[in-house]
């Protein structure tokens, strides 16, 4: 298991070297001068020079790799340019991720169940008409991009229903019930969207699991329907959705860029296009390594959590240790 986690580690690790290359290289090949697009075009030229030597772009591109890479040891990314002009860089990440937290606890706490439930009861019934009701009506709904799931449920919901609330940010100080009535719109939009494919994962992984040969064997020895669910077809059914759950995560953190913006919430998807917007390249490298990391953390708590499921997977891993 040991070996597992450090090849696991190493593989993110170098992923995430390649990602600090990428992102130093950014101002430096981006079009225009980038010290020109943050300071304005009437900038004098003290205040230009000030900006160039603030984004190092003045140094080596190993030089700033470098810096960049202490700045992630470090948790330090400096102050804002034009987002929020003055303010640390880190401040203004961790206030926008706990929001897409928020938004993204709330988006699976509602949609894994209904999801998962959705694709278990479509593999139960195969080939019925409740099979295809289910299988049919997720495709429509992963058809849809997740701005118009946004602007349908504002048009269908928030309108007519007081209920709703059309902002998804809530007033600050707000109750935990408050923030959960502005966070629900775009929650249901989420479900929307990835309704079909949770789903439908979950539907051929738990099919697999019915027509294996130690499910036929279970029910020949008189286990019941439950015992037989529980001890032989769930892990084995759920091990694709989960590492699908997983590798999903990253980007509802910082993809959901159209919902943040329909919804006026300031997450992370939010905070990135502003600074891309505006040129604020210690906001945007901030804002995407943290992202990248959330995304490899996630990554590599489903794989083991599949690899706990999976009795073959496990006995690898110990044969590997």
């Amino acid at each position: 298991m040991l070996k597992f986690i450090a090849r696991r580690l190493l593989l993110a690790l170098i992923t995430l070297g390649i990602l600090l290359v990428i992102v130093t290289l950014i101002p430096n090949i981006a079009p225009g001068d980038p010290a020109r697009k943050i300071a304005g075009g009437t900038a004098s030229p003290e205040r230009l020079a000030q900006v160039t030597e603030s984004l190092g772009l003045r140094d080596s591109v190993a030089t700033q790799l470098g810096d960049l890479g202490i700045s992630v040891v470090t948790v330090d990314f400096g102050d804002s340019f034009s987002v929020a002009a003055g303010e640390p860089v880190m401040s203004l990440v961790f206030t926008a991720l706990v929001n897409s937290a928020k938004l993204v606890g709330l988006s699976l706490l509602i949609m894994v169940p209904i999801a998962i439930l959705g694709g278990l009861v479509a593999a139960y019934k195969k080939d019925t008409w409740i099979d295809r009701t289910i299988v049919n009506t997720g495709l429509a709904f992963s058809a849809i991009p997740d701005f118009v799931a946004g602007v349908f449920l504002l048009a269908f919901l928030a309108v007519p229903f007081e209920f709703f609330k059309v902002q998804a940010n809530p007033p600050p100080g707000a109750s935990v019930a408050v923030q959960i009535q502005h966070l629900l719109l775009p929650a249901l939009a989420v479900l929307m969207v990835y309704f079909g494919y949770i789903a439908r994962i979950t539907r051929a992984g738990t099919i697999n699991a019915l027509e294996a040969d130690y499910t036929r064997t279970a029910f020949m020895r008189g286990l019941s329907t439950r015992d037989v669910f529980r001890k032989h077809i769930a892990r084995n059914a759920l091990q694709p959705t989960v590492a699908v759950l997983g590798t999903q995560l990253g980007y509802l953190f910082g993809g959901m860029v159209a919902l943040e913006i329909v919804f006026g919430y300031p997450g992370m998807g939010n905070l990135i296009i502003r600074a891309v917007d505006r040129a604020d390249y210690p906001v945007l490298r901030a804002g995407v390594l943290t992202v990248a990391i959330i995304y490899m953390i996630a990554t590599l708590c489903a794989d083991l959590l599949v690899a706990w499921m999976n009795p073959r997977a496990r006995l690898n891993i110990g044969e590997d240790s």
